[in-house]
């Protein structure tokens, strides 16, 4: 959508900032979706719950190609929000709980795989005459075929559940943890807040910062967006390699470090001119760890009974800075400019520096 979005508003007669009514009803039917999405796996399944999800993503997201106003993109956000919301709070448990850090960070790694492709995909439909609804069409269609694709393969999570349950449980067992610290729970989720913020608002605002307020060409600065998530696809796969050997903490604080560089480099376009675009691919490489290893440390600093609370919650408030913050970024544009956005995401990124160093201690 970050691509898509100068066109769409375009199209239909939105304002810059209107982009936030439709992602915070998404973020709403998300965080709900996440809140109950751990009872529903308990009554029917990890895999029946993946499936679902992404086939209501997929009706929600063909139905964008063939909708008639704006009302209609936020009436199909109610759908895209539930199916998104409950595949990832069920899918980052299964893994976290029966995975290592390394095969969380190739799970993530291939969710930038889908970023990466996206705006790609919608940088090459813009400039068709068909549109952005092409784009959204597509994307639509890949991920209907997915869902057939989950539901013919629904056994595999049942087996795969039986395989690890021992496992876990005694892992689990041999676990230690520090007292439990209500405070820790909350501000694990306040990292997934800051973090998701950050890396979603800049891949929501960058193609129009570059459009907009630096004079690129619409799909060239889509490419640019695709870069930077193939930034962050490229480096969780490399992160995989040896997160089991540095550690989920150090890998968390390392890349908050190059992500702040990364978006600091980006900002300064006013006195480095085109050498900033460097700054989104620094920017990306550094995000790659953080959030899969965040999410894979949540079951090593609590006990199995909190962590699965407290992995809800931190997709709730990811959910959260999906869509409030950016859309937030775009009330900021409106009033001091688009120049305004990185600067922010540089402080948001120091702010989680500083949290994380907190919970480490906590926990």
């Amino acid at each position: 959508m970050g691509v898509a979005w100068p066109a769409v508003r375009v199209d239909m007669g939105q304002p810059l900032a209107a982009v936030g009514v439709f992602t915070v009803v998404g973020t709403v039917c998300a965080a709900t979706s996440s809140y109950f999405a751990g009872a529903i796996v308990k009554r029917v399944g990890t895999g029946a719950v993946v499936a679902a999800s992404c086939l209501m993503t997929a009706l929600a997201l063909v139905g964008y190609a063939y909708a008639p106003s704006f009302a209609w993109l936020v009436a199909l956000s109610i759908p895209m929000g539930i199916g998104a919301g409950a595949v990832d709070t069920s899918l980052n448990h299964f893994v976290a709980a029966h995975y290592s850090s390394r095969h969380m960070n190739w799970l993530h790694g291939f969710w930038g795989v889908g970023a990466t492709l996206g705006p790609l995909i919608m940088s090459w439909s813009v400039t068709t005459p068909t549109g952005w609804t092409l784009g959204t069409r597509t994307i639509g269609l890949m991920q209907l075929a997915l869902a057939v694709a989950l539901f013919l393969t629904l056994a595999l999570w049942a087996r795969e559940k039986a395989t690890h349950a021992e496992d876990a449980s005694a892992q689990s067992a041999a676990a230690s943890f520090k007292p439990n610290n209500p405070l820790a729970t909350w501000l694990a989720p306040t990292c997934f807040l800051l973090y998701v913020s950050a890396e979603m608002g800049t891949g929501l605002w960058a193609a129009s910062i570059l459009a907009t307020d630096r004079g690129m060409p619409l799909a060239q600065a889509g490419v640019w967006v695709a870069v930077y998530f193939g930034a962050i696809t490229a480096g969780r796969f490399a992160v995989g390699l040896v997160a089991n050997w540095l550690g989920n903490r150090k890998l968390v604080q390392l890349g908050i470090v190059v992500a702040a560089l990364g978006a600091a480099l980006f900002a300064a376009h006013g006195w480095i001119g085109d050498t900033s675009l460097a700054g989104l691919v620094l920017m990306g490489l550094g995000c790659a760890p953080i959030f899969p290893s965040l999410m894979h440390e949540t079951a090593r600093r609590f006990p199995e009974d909190v962590a699965s609370k407290v992995i809800s919650r931190q997709m709730i408030f990811a959910y959260i800075g999906v869509s409030v913050v950016p859309a937030a970024f775009g009330l900021l544009a409106t009033w001091a400019g688009l120049g305004a956005i990185m600067p922010m995401v540089v402080v948001m990124l120091l702010g989680l520096l500083g949290v994380t160093t907190w919970l480490n201690r906590l926990t």
